[in-house]
């Protein structure tokens, strides 16, 4: 449990203080040159929520576009979950639904299907970081627990602090989370920055890789 100085609490939480929104991101370089855009989305159409995130970048002569789309109930619970993507010439589509406890991925262009169980409330990756937002809302941090995106990957998100970062040239409070994600063969950690409004906009995300931190940064 977060200790109550951690937080500043917000009036209502995110699920119930919102119905639509529209977030635009600047993509950078290490170095801070921008890379591409993203954009997160988010409509309520009475108990069921309709998440989006898209990113689109590019570097000479390879293309990037990610997209990926989810249908979820009004605890965030994942009824279906879209992925397309197009890095250079790879490309790839597929969805999975979700339903009494089981999971059916059917993936496009002869790909394949599968079948899984995943209990009564499977978050995809979307609809996960949505939930993220509504428990920090609460005054709270989400459970380990699994995420699906395609496969299923183990996910643990801890406090790190508060903490002044710099967002559309101007400097602002934010809560920063340390989000580990871990698969079979992988492991993924980054942070993750939320501002401390109502509905705990993401205004910063920083990966680490060789080369340097990636970052995305909200456009105000």
């Amino acid at each position: 449990m977060i200790r109550a100085a951690a937080f500043v609490l917000s009036a209502c939480a995110f699920a119930a203080g919102m119905r639509e929104e529209q977030l635009r991101y600047q993509v950078n370089w290490p170095s801070g040159l921008g890379l591409g855009e993203a954009q997160l989305r988010a409509a309520r159409d009475g108990s069921e929520w309709k998440l989006e995130f898209q990113i689109e970048a590019s570097v000479p002569g390879f293309k990037v576009f990610d997209q990926y789309r989810s249908r979820a109930n009004e605890k965030l619970c994942a009824a279906e979950f879209e992925k397309e993507f197009e890095h250079g010439a790879r490309k790839g589509k597929e969805k999975t639904t979700f339903e009494g406890g089981v999971a059916k991925r059917v993936t496009a262009n002869g790909g394949g299907k599968s079948e899984f169980p995943v209990g009564d409330c499977a978050r995809d990756a979307v609809s996960f970081l949505f939930f993220v937002r509504d428990e920090v809302a609460r005054g709270r941090l989400p459970a380990a627990q699994k995420m699906y995106f395609g496969a299923a990957y183990d996910v643990r998100v801890q406090f790190v602090g508060a903490e002044r970062v710099k967002v559309s040239e101007e400097m602002m409070e934010a809560d920063r989370l340390k989000v580990t994600v871990a698969g079979s063969a992988s492991k993924l950690e980054f942070d993750l920055f939320l501002a401390r409004d109502e509905v705990r906009t993401p205004v910063l995300v920083r990966v680490p890789f060789a080369m340097g931190n990636f970052s995305m940064e909200w456009m105000r």
